[in-house]
């Protein structure tokens, strides 16, 4: 499972990093360092737009699915399973037609400590330093009784089994997806099997790092760089 993440990079480096040429300075004006994203909260992401390029949008964090009866439904949507993504009706048709990079710079997962019931917060990130990309599914989701301007963004990061570092702190961790391999999954349209699967499994332990950070990062009200010092 992926709770909580981080994306501190200044708004210059996520728009070269991720190649956000066109979108306006007022939306990357709304970047600004998170250090507990929580779900339900916005999320900036990468999606593709009409031209070819990528945009910035800001999603709600928790996927809703199109034919839900109320968006709380969204608190339980939060990670996709890579493993029945195709299968699941909350996110088959948005792995057909909308794909996202969710855009981080570290994230956070808790490991249980032999038998004691007590979870010690990790702090996850590339060794490099450098933001990237979490593999992620978007969709729209509209009120029956509303006017049609009224609906909700919302998107879920996708999961999958654990490389050599992150099985010692959990069984999951998020799809980081490589930079090559972003265009591929902004594809418009749907992506056969054979080429999705290959870019949905778990990232090199090699270049990730993992420490201890305090459990300020517990309560999502703290949202500061004490978040994610090492203790």
């Amino acid at each position: 499972m992926c709770g909580r993440f981080t994306l501190t990079a200044d708004p210059d480096t996520l728009r070269q990093v991720f190649a956000l040429g066109k979108t306006s300075a007022a939306a990357l004006a709304e970047l600004s360092p998170r250090y507990n994203v929580a779900p339900s909260q916005p999320v900036a992401v990468a999606v593709a737009d009409s031209d070819g390029g990528r945009k910035l949008e800001f999603l709600r964090w928790g996927l809703i699915p199109s034919w839900a009866k109320d968006p709380k439904i969204g608190s339980r949507m939060i990670n996709a399973r890579a493993e029945t993504l195709a299968e699941k009706p909350s996110f088959r048709t948005a792995l057909k037609k909308r794909r996202c990079l969710i855009l981080a710079d570290g994230f956070y997962e808790w490991k249980r400590e032999g038998t004691l019931r007590a979870k010690t917060p990790m702090y996850i990130q590339l060794k490099s330093g450098e933001p990237f990309a979490l593999a992620g599914l978007w969709e729209f989701w509209r009120p029956l009784d509303s006017d049609a301007d009224a609906f909700i963004k919302s998107c879920a990061i996708i999961t999958i089994t654990p490389n050599a570092l992150m099985e010692k702190i959990h069984d999951r961790m998020p799809v980081i997806l490589k930079p090559q391999a972003y265009d591929l999954w902004l594809t418009p349209g749907e992506l056969p099997a054979e080429r999705t699967r290959p870019l949905l499994k778990p990232f090199a332990a090699s270049q990730m790092k993992a420490i201890t950070v305090s459990t300020l990062v517990n309560n999502t009200a703290n949202d500061s760089p004490e978040c994610v010092r090492p203790v």
